[in-house]
């Protein structure tokens, strides 16, 4: 059982730590590890003593005001609760129905330029009418300046009256009063008093956000308020989501910038934003939220390409400073996303490290590397349920590594499915097609094959000294 010196000496230990001042995010990530460990084992075994919380309250502020601040603080020690903030509504009212897909906004009063309403504009716009029966957008107006944030909710209400009566709209905003301190905090990489004070609002602006979006739908996907949406971005979310049915994630990434398109499960909101509020005065948020993946033991990023979203704001919400960031895999039309069904995929190919089978059939950026594959060797994929195929294509090789193409190959396809050793596998197979220069393309294979699919096989023709890269596959079903 823990006393409470104990406890006071592991803060003294981890203030010390603190006090080394190195920049390393190795070292800060050693620090976060010990503390959510304790935390994890100190509250699991119900010893959370009010005297402690106060401590955990001092350990997060310089000059900490329990009357103010209890709001906030008060419910750390339930990570999977939600924190005790009272919203106040702007526009729109919490859903009667759970949807499939939250977009979460933070936005708040810039020196130059205002992109809010432009990117509502787009996520609206880019949707199709089926699809915006699935998504909810909440907008956290997190400014302190009232009369800013009346202009707005009047600016929002007047252009997208009709999504706030649909239910699809909210406008939500978090008082003050609930906020920690947020001036005197440490200077964390030698950046200025009001640069801290900014980035450590921004973390609990957007803890705030997602706390309160936590059981609003199934995922939730976060954006700036300066952001571009790609047509049909949900359809093609929900693509890759159904892609890795059966694989652990703890986020998805659809921009490689900034806090722009991490999607999440809903579930692992209260978590995120309890994370999100503890390290507040830390760091930046996008770099908390690769330690937040990480500590759930996601180790790789996941990333969508094509991008869904772009940056297009030319001002920094920060003091208005120029940020003219683009994310170069952005497309707008998204005209022909696979489908890529359910599968598990296995290979007798010796693979290279851990560029495992699963990788070419991801819709993420990654990508399949085996060594110098001989005659007879297959890449195969076996569907969870049989399906129909209108199109099937593969790319071998990456740009940096042309040759390690499949050189010599073909495509099968088969129907039947039998148990065989620890696999199944099909028992008939028809020849679809040859490589060529490393690639396969067809279409229309439901008017050539006269049975549903349950597998499909890369085999290999000839043996070749080159390795192989299985960049992509792509099948769209009917």
């Amino acid at each position: 059982m823990f006393k409470f010196h104990q406890v006071k000496h592991i803060f003294e230990i981890l203030d010390k730590m603190r006090c080394l001042r190195k920049r390393s995010t190795v070292s800060f990530l050693g620090i976060l590890v010990i503390f959510l460990l304790f935390m994890n084992l100190y509250i699991e075994d119900s010893y959370v003593l009010e005297g402690d919380k106060q401590l955990i309250r001092e350990s997060s502020t310089h000059q900490p005001n329990p009357e103010r601040y209890v709001h906030t603080f008060k419910d750390l020690s339930n990570f999977s609760g939600a924190i005790n903030v009272t919203y106040r509504y702007l526009a729109g009212m919490p859903l009667q129905r759970k949807r499939f897909l939250t977009i979460g906004l933070s936005s708040v009063k810039r020196k130059k330029g205002n992109y809010l309403l432009e990117t509502i504009k787009s996520i609206f716009e880019q949707s199709s009418y089926e699809e915006l029966k699935e998504i909810s957008v909440v907008v956290h107006l997190a400014d302190f300046n009232s009369s800013w944030r009346e202009v707005m909710v009047q600016d929002i209400t007047q252009k997208f009256a009709h999504h706030i009566i649909a239910g699809r709209l909210m406008v939500i905003h978090a008082p003050e009063e609930y906020y920690p301190i947020l001036n005197g905090l440490k200077r964390n990489y030698n950046d200025p008093e009001d640069r801290v004070r900014f980035r450590s609002k921004q973390n609990v602006d957007y803890a705030f956000l997602i706390n309160f979006c936590a059981n609003i739908s199934d995922y939730y996907v976060m954006l700036e308020d300066d952001v571009r949406c790609s047509k049909n971005f949900l359809t093609a979310i929900k693509k890759v989501i159904t892609s890795l049915e059966g694989t652990y994630w703890v986020t998805l990434e659809f921009s490689k910038l900034g806090y722009i398109g991490k999607l999440y499960h809903s579930h692992d909101l209260p978590r995120l934003a309890h994370f999100l509020l503890m390290f507040y005065q830390e760091m930046p948020c996008d770099w908390l939220l690769s330690h937040f993946r990480g500590l759930l033991a996601q180790k790789n990023v996941i990333r969508f390409k094509p991008s869904l979203f772009q940056h297009m704001g030319y001002y920094s919400s920060y003091k208005g400073t120029e940020n003219k960031l683009k994310d170069d895999d952005f497309e707008e039309e998204l005209f022909d996303i696979p489908d890529n069904p359910p599968a598990s995929l296995y290979t007798n190919m010796s693979v290279f490290e851990n560029y495992d089978a699963s990788k070419a059939y991801s819709s993420v950026d990654e990508y399949f590397w085996g060594k110098s594959p001989s005659t007879g060797d297959v890449f195969v994929i076996i569907f969870e349920n049989p399906i129909i195929i209108k199109k099937i294509k593969v790319n071998t090789g990456t740009e940096d590594r042309q040759n390690d193409i499949l050189h010599h190959g073909a495509l099968d396809v088969g129907g039947n499915i039998i148990p065989f050793k620890q696999n199944r596998q099909c028992s008939t197979y028809i020849r679809l097609g040859e490589f060529k220069n490393g690639n396969f393309e067809i279409s229309d294979v439901n008017q050539k094959i006269p049975f549903d699919v349950h597998c499909m096989r890369i085999h290999v023709t000839k043996t070749q000294k080159e390795w192989l890269i299985i960049r992509s596959i792509s099948i769209w079903t009917s």
